[in-house]
């Protein structure tokens, strides 16, 4: 059994504790309008052509979006990174894309890096039936859990998607103990205004905080938009601009109150 993974980032720490090997898994069933992944939404392996120039000349390559990896593959690539993982504290993280959309291969390869010693992490929208999550749950010590909105026809409109799934799958992984990093993208004129804040804040004391370790607020960025124009996809965020400084961090001291660290960025 093979997995479709994009990307492969060594000496990731934005993707968990220590230092880590973050693969980026092909394949979403969601279509934020913010993607900075663009590549990772089809669930297909693609090529896209390449054009370099050198002076006058231009030469054009083809590159493969997607690999197939084995997880004898994926614990090879950990091997030889296992020194940073016991030195730090790291260890392995899958994300997206949504890893969920390749279960049976995330299953057998959580195993493995389980049954090989190190420490597993899920990067995931949620966006999964609970049977396949649950399957998931004895072999990763750590989900990187995206909350977009909390609105279902807001979510809807901007990632393509019902949320009502999504939001039973957080409180099943509350119940489960697992401990839980949430990871909230703020974008601007989607879920940034202070009443969504005050909605997102309640619905988080009141499923309980006992499992959530931190809170992770990413700002909209335009590092991904160069992407868009490489693979000849519509930015549909081009006109917007990323939230100030100053913004965030009212929107981190607004969330400091309710007993969870809470960090901007990774």
């Amino acid at each position: 059994m093979k997995g479709l993974i994009f990307s492969v980032n060594r000496y990731s720490i934005h993707d968990g504790p220590g230092i880590r090997v973050t693969f980026f898994m092909k394949g979403c069933p969601l279509n934020c309008f913010w993607c900075h992944n663009p590549e990772g939404i089809s669930p297909l392996q693609g090529s896209v052509n390449q054009i370099n120039k050198v002076g006058e000349r231009e030469f054009i390559t083809n590159e493969d979006v997607g690999k197939y990896y084995s997880k004898e593959d994926i614990l090879a690539i950990l091997e030889k990174e296992r020194i940073f993982f016991n030195q730090s504290n790291g260890g392995v993280t899958f994300s997206g894309g949504e890893p969920l959309l390749q279960p049976e291969f995330l299953l057998e390869t959580l195993k493995a890096c389980k049954a090989n010693g190190y420490n597993t992490a899920v990067d995931t929208s949620g966006y999964s039936s609970p049977e396949i999550l649950k399957s998931i749950i004895p072999y990763t010590d750590l989900f990187l859990f995206d909350i977009k909105h909390i609105v279902n026809s807001k979510h809807i409109e901007f990632t393509g998607v019902p949320n009502i799934g999504i939001v039973a799958n957080y409180k099943l992984l509350l119940k489960s103990c697992k401990d839980i990093m949430m990871r909230i993208p703020i974008i601007p004129g989607f879920n940034d205004d202070d009443d969504y804040l005050e909605m997102l804040k309640k619905f988080l004391i009141e499923t309980g905080t006992i499992s959530l370790k931190r809170i992770n607020l990413l700002p909209y960025h335009k590092i991904g938009s160069s992407k868009y124009k490489k693979f000849n996809i519509p930015n549909r965020m081009e006109s917007v601009q990323p939230p100030s400084k100053e913004r965030m961090k009212e929107i981190k001291d607004f969330f400091n109150d309710i007993g969870v660290k809470t960090k901007i960025g990774g």
